[in-house]
């Protein structure tokens, strides 16, 4: 029995994460970090990291950014692995957290998109970009996402610069608005609208041919075989980081 602790329990994706987890015979929630203590809960749950009382094996975050920081810090030391959902950290955050990670002996996860079809997509268009260089992003999501472009088309574009063989002849970097945000040099257009949950497609063009890789996440649902993957596989990673679902497929 491995035994869970949530950051932001009773946010969108941690109540789906609680209830996932409930489903199981081999995990167990045992406390959560929440601004809000007030729903009807058996479990303990805080509002501030210096005032939990709890020991679990994992911490599986879903917060902000700036908050799963300061989470991921007290979590590795003081001997939880760490599982962070959250996106908008940056490489400076990934080096640093996986620094203190190793220090304390510790594994840090962080998982861009627990999807299924989401890892598939990044492989699919990382070995796409070897014979298509010139290669744009575009990833919709809910209304309240507050990151822009999300973690997932963040390391989509790194992998597909990374894969290309050849230079893109598509126009160089502009500052229109329309363009979205340049991510290693490749074009990231983010939209946020009601009735989404999480989609992204990768459109490629070549000489009189063009690719699209797509998938979609109709619901949150859709990120629990991911999440449950990751809590039950995160002591077969090395001690630091591992940026990824792919490394326990």
């Amino acid at each position: 029995m491995a035994n869970v602790f949530i950051g932001g329990i009773h946010g969108s994706m941690g109540r789906r994460v609680q209830a996932a987890i409930d489903a199981t015979d081999d995990l167990k929630v045992v406390g959560g970090l929440d601004r809000q203590t007030n729903l009807a809960s058996q479990l303990p749950v805080f509002q501030k990291v210096e005032d939990i009382n709890v020991q679990a094996d994992v911490w599986v975050d879903f917060t902000i950014a700036s908050v799963a920081k300061v989470n991921a810090e007290w979590a590795l030391q003081h001997d939880f692995n760490v599982i962070i959902g959250t996106s908008g950290l940056d490489q400076a955050d990934f080096k640093a957290l996986g620094q203190l990670a190793v220090a304390h002996h510790q594994r840090l996860l962080i998982v861009p998109n627990f999807a299924i079809s989401a890892v598939l997509l990044m492989q699919f268009a990382e070995k796409a970009a070897q014979y298509f260089p010139d290669a744009e992003v575009v990833e919709a999501h809910h209304a309240d996402k507050v990151d822009s472009p999300s973690g997932t088309a963040r390391a989509t574009a790194q992998l597909i610069s990374a894969a290309r063989q050849k230079s893109p002849i598509a126009p160089e970097e502009t500052s229109q608005p329309a363009r979205g945000e340049w991510v290693d040099d490749v074009p990231v257009h983010a939209l946020r609208l009601p009735g989404y949950v999480a989609q992204e497609e990768v459109l490629f063009g070549g000489q009189g041919e063009s690719l699209s890789i797509k998938q979609v996440s109709f619901d949150r649902s859709s990120f629990m075989p991911g999440v449950l993957l990751a809590v039950r596989q995160i002591r077969t990673l090395p001690e630091g980081l591992t940026v990824g679902l792919d490394a326990l497929l």
